[in-house]
């Protein structure tokens, strides 16, 4: 029982179901579902093992069917009572240059833990920006110069007022570094040299096993797909198209056709947008449920890929995002992956700039449970609708849409 209530806690855990107040009532209901399933899944291989002979699964179906129902009411109450004891905190915005119109559309989605009171530009000065820090609860800093960032943080922190930071690349790599303690002078030593040799065979073998476990349990499912999509206009099966990885080594990616034949038969290359005509019937179902992506299981298999790790842009838009965002070239100090952090924490139509910071979070502080970790969160989001939503229509990438 108590290996049982330990493995239950952890795998909760990984999904963030013990948040209440810091996700949604939908997604902790989730992530105790999913964590009751994979916990008794286990719990029931334990006990063939240790009987040598199958038993019953029945009692731990109905378990993890009360366990689902129970989450439920205990999810909404404890939500409850932290939103009464902890209200949402009206907050300042701090901006600069860069647009912050996508950071607020996206603060304005969580009400239910700020609310964007009062706007002030970095422009306006930094005295003016202090003296309106203590007529809010918080203060949530957008990408603005380092010296005025600094002089809020610490004026913050003087007066014990939280505050919320969008980092820079700078920040991320720093926050990465190591405390060396050779002399009486603090000082960070950030390595800056992606994955060790150690990290990249443990890698490696995880990749194989795997990939090969999951190309032999999906081999019916890509059968059927692969007749669904002949079957609705007669065209190919697959798709290959050149990919970026790790070192910038180009390679084909496969993956199920999703798109009409020949859709970018204009030569311009852009990624989905929302309701793209260019999607087929059969292209739109295994977008969601991303079965489209499996045979990508073959490059992993062949060392193109890695199951998690940034997402392989192709070579013309990560041209773009490189001449926009010239540190968008960090991602290729690992393989390419399957699925990722960026993937995990993000969706399809992030910008480039926030996928760039996602992916070199990974790559900074790398482990081996991290991957573990990202590979089971992934089950979460197949399961989340607005993950896989294209960029806005009219744009062709997501560097626009970061406006």
């Amino acid at each position: 029982m108590s290996v049982y209530v330990v493995a239950m806690y952890l795998v909760v855990r990984i999904y963030n179901g013990w948040k209440n107040g810091y996700i949604r009532v939908f997604n902790i209901i989730f992530a105790q579902a999913v964590g009751a399933i994979i916990t008794n899944m286990g719990a029931y291989v334990m006990i063939i093992l240790l009987t040598k002979h199958l038993e019953n699964a029945l009692p731990l179906m109905l378990m993890t069917v009360v366990q689902i129902i129970f989450s439920i009411p205990w999810a909404w109450a404890c939500n409850k009572i932290y939103l009464r004891a902890y209200p949402p905190r009206r907050v300042l915005m701090v901006y600069g240059d860069r647009p912050a119109a996508s950071l607020i559309r996206k603060i304005a989605n969580r009400t239910d833990r700020f609310t964007v009171s009062g706007l002030v530009s970095i422009d306006e000065g930094i005295n003016r920006v202090i003296e309106m820090i203590p007529q809010y609860e918080g203060v949530v800093i957008c990408d603005i110069c380092a010296k005025s960032r600094n002089d809020i943080l610490k004026y913050c922190y003087d007066q014990n007022i939280r505050t919320y930071v969008s980092p820079k690349i700078s920040d991320i790599i720093i926050r990465s570094s190591e405390s060396q303690h050779m002399f009486d002078t603090p000082m960070l030593m950030a390595r800056n040299e992606g994955l060790t040799i150690e990290s990249k065979v443990m890698k490696r073998l995880l990749d194989i096993i795997i990939s090969l476990i999951l190309l032999i349990i999906t081999s019916p499912i890509m059968l059927l797909v692969a007749i669904a999509i002949k079957l609705e206009d007669h065209g190919s099966v697959f798709y290959k198209q050149e990919r970026f990885t790790y070192g910038r080594k180009s390679f084909y990616i496969y993956k199920f056709r999703s798109m009409k034949e020949n859709a970018e038969q204009d030569g311009k290359e852009r990624l989905s947008q929302k309701d793209d005509d260019r999607i087929t019937k059969v292209g739109h179902f295994i977008r969601a449920t991303r079965l489209d992506e499996i045979p990508q299981f073959f490059n992993i298999l062949k060392g193109d890929m890695s199951l998690v790790g940034p997402r392989p842009e192709r070579p013309a838009i990560a041209a773009k995002y490189e001449e926009a965002i010239p540190e968008f070239a960090y991602r290729l100090k690992v393989k390419a992956g399957l699925t990722g952090y960026a993937q995990v924490y993000g969706k399809y139509n992030t910008t480039a700039y926030d996928k760039l910071k996602l992916d070199l979070m990974y790559i900074q502080n790398y482990r081996i449970s991290l991957d573990i970790e990202i590979l089971m969160k992934t089950i979460q989001v197949i399961f989340t609708s607005d993950a896989a939503e294209g960029v806005e229509d009219g744009f062709e990438d997501a560097l626009k849409s970061s406006n």
